[in-house]
């Protein structure tokens, strides 16, 4: 699916922005985390939400630069593998708020 370099630097720049975008989106959504999460760790659940904030923007984001319709283009699978190559970032990102 991302075969164009253009699109793949993009998308990849976009979840970097998105992470940098998560320490003021807590303290705004998340101010009593310990009170709303059921989860074994904060960072398990905000990791988790996370994930799926920027993997459903990130969809978003590229069928409006490919102006491609949902149907086969998009591989989500792929949009997760490159989200969870920021792994290391997005947990530091998040654990940095929590702390």
């Amino acid at each position: 699916m991302l075969q164009d370099s253009t699109i793949r630097k993009s998308l990849d720049q976009y979840i970097k922005r998105r992470i940098r975008e998560i320490p003021t989106e807590i303290k705004q959504t998340f101010p009593n985390i310990k009170l709303i999460c059921k989860c074994d760790s904060e960072l398990d659940f905000l990791y988790g939400y996370y994930v799926g904030k920027i993997e459903e923007g990130s969809l978003h984001y590229l069928l409006k630069a490919t102006r491609a319709s949902a149907g086969g283009y998009v591989d989500t699978f792929e949009i997760r593998g490159i989200i969870e190559t920021h792994k290391r970032e997005l947990q530091d990102t998040i654990k940095s708020v929590i702390n």
